[in-house]
Parts: C-alpha cells; sequence; structure tokens
C-alpha cells in the first residue's frame, strides 16, 4: 500500500472520551494540528483547540480529515426510553451533522473516519464474523446501522468514507477494564452467565494505531472491524484476567443476577457477543501491537 503523511489538521468528535483522549495525544505527538468538539470538555490537552460547535471551525486549506467518535457510552446507566434516546442522538444526529458540516467546507476534508461497532453484526453464537457478513435484527444492529447510514448518506465523493466497528476496548484508564478490576482483583472475577459468549477486544493503543493507519492510506474505504485477531469466549477472558492478576477466576456471575443488576445492558451486550475477525485490516497490511490478550492485559496491568 502506499501510505501518505497524516493530514495537517483533524477534527475529532468525541475528544473527551477514552478513545478520544488517546487518539488526540496520538495525534499531537505527530506534530497534528488538532481540534476538539466537545460541548463540555473535561480535560484539556495542551497545544489542542476546543470548539463547542461544528459553526466555531472551517476545515482549513490543505489536507484535514475528521474522526467522528461522539457517542453517549453504553455503559453510562441503566437503560430506559430516555438512555436509547440519548444513545441514538449522540449518535446518529450528531453523525449527520459532521457530514454536512463535511460537505459545507470550502477546502473538503480528505477523510472521515467514523465510529460504529460490532453490535452490528447482532448476535450469531460462534458464526465468525467478518466485514462481508450480514447483520441480524436487534436493538444494537439497527443502532449500529442508523449510525452508518448517517455517514454514508449525503457524504461527498470527494470525502473517503471509513466506518470501523469497535470491539470490547481495553484501555487502564477507561473502558469496562477498569471496572472489571475491582471483582477480578478480589478473586470474583468469573465467567458472566455461562461465559460461552465470544468477546471481540482490541487494546486501546492498536484501536488507536489503526485509525492513524486509516488516515495514511488512502486505498482504505468502507468498513473495517475494529478488533483484535483473537477474540475470546467470556470465560477464557476472565480466566486470562484471574491469571495476569494472580487471582482466582472461577466464581460466576449467573445471568439472572446480571440482568436484575444491569437490565438490559447486561443482556444485550454482556452476556451476548460476536465473534469477530478484523479481516480487511489484515488483509491490508496493518500490524497489531497486541494481537493477543495475555500480553495486552499485562501492558496495561503491569
Amino acid at each position: 500500500m502506499n501510505a501518505v503523511p497524516l493530514p495537517g489538521s483533524v477534527l475529532v468528535t468525541g475528544g473527551t472520551g477514552f478513545i478520544g483522549g488517546h487518539l488526540i495525544a496520538a495525534l499531537s505527538a505527530r506534530g497534528v494540528a488538532v481540534t476538539v468538539l466537545s460541548r463540555s470538555p473535561r480535560e484539556q490537552h495542551a497545544g489542542v483547540t476546543y470548539i463547542q460547535s461544528l459553526d466555531d471551525f472551517q476545515a482549513p486549506e490543505g489536507r484535514s480529515a475528521v474522526v467522528n467518535l461522539a457517542g453517549e457510552p453504553l455503559n453510562s446507566g441503566r437503560w430506559n426510553a430516555s438512555r436509547k434516546a440519548l444513545f441514538r442522538d449522540s449518535r446518529v444526529n450528531m453523525t449527520r451533522d459532521v457530514v454536512a458540516w463535511c460537505n459545507a467546507q470550502r477546502y473538503t476534508p480528505e477523510t472521515l473516519v467514523s465510529g460504529s461497532a460490532i453490535g452490528w453484526y447482532g448476535h450469531r453464537g460462534d458464526e465468525i464474523l467478518t466485514e462481508v457478513s450480514a447483520g441480524a435484527s436487534g436493538y444494537s444492529h439497527q443502532l449500529c446501522s442508523d449510525w452508518e447510514d448517517a455517514a454514508r448518506a449525503g457524504l461527498a465523493d470527494n470525502t473517503r468514507l471509513c466506518l470501523l466497528r469497535t470491539g470490547v476496548v481495553l484501555g487502564a484508564d477507561g473502558g469496562p477494564l477498569p471496572e472489571m478490576l475491582g471483582p477480578a482483583k478480589a478473586g470474583l472475577g468469573g465467567p458472566l452467565g455461562g461465559g460461552a459468549q465470544w468477546w471481540s477486544w482490541i487494546h486501546v493503543t492498536d484501536l488507536v494505531s489503526m485509525m492513524l493507519w486509516l488516515l495514511e492510506n488512502p486505498s482504505c474505504s468502507g468498513v473495517f472491524n475494529g478488533t483484535a485477531p483473537n477474540p475470546l469466549r467470556q470465560g477464557e477472558f476472565a480466566r486470562v484476567l484471574g491469571k495476569v492478576l494472580q487471582r482466582p477466576a472461577f466464581i460466576p456471575l449467573p445471568a439472572p443476577v446480571a440482568r436484575l443488576m444491569l437490565g438490559e445492558f447486561a443482556e444485550e451486550i454482556l452476556l451476548k457477543g460476536q465473534r469477530v475477525e478484523p479481516a480487511r485490516v489484515l488483509a491490508h497490511g496493518f500490524q497489531f501491537e497486541f494481537p493477543s490478550l495475555a500480553p495486552a492485559l499485562t501492558d496495561l496491568l503491569g
């Protein structure tokens, strides 16, 4: 593949979140001028411009791009009608606004990397899922499908679109891992439900590297799975985490208890999963730093 340098300017939506913070740090370290859209920036990165409205920023002359990571975290509270409306608005409607902004610029961004999730595939048991697999009906699929359609609809032809379907993103400072550590260190980090559901995970460093790689490779467009090449069943994930922490990991959290505690979030996200492979990035030559779980967890927790 014929890679090109990173764009000189990148607009990041959702930049004050867990993944966005890592992306901003990586872009800034590479000398990219970063602008972050956030209604409530919680952490200021040196040398980064923060805006509260897309109307406050115009794409500069020269090469620029947008990375759209906006989206209310699904684990931010018990699911109900109002939270589901927030999930949709922060993803679908925000993405529509980003596309409209891109199209209105005098100097059109060359690339839009827009977030999605492996929930697009629905719940498929042991089926190996790649970017060419069909989706299955359900809440997660519909949310992700509408999210992706919002990015595709009406985007100008001269802006390259990459849709990144992320899995379980592991980091020491965000995502699900910090919430797992308390029970796991107490020896209570066993299987969720039966533990047979697949967890397709990725180290946050690899996910950020994948985003930069997509920005650098103009021949890449369409859907890409943002997961490591070695997914595990949740029970095996718990066993590996326990081994890294040197703690037992055999006491399960029964499915009825998980549903009682967490409601629909447990049913949709924790007790079911997808066996996803990142076929397209591997075919295009992307190199993972952490393709296997044990080294990834050792890096994050060591």
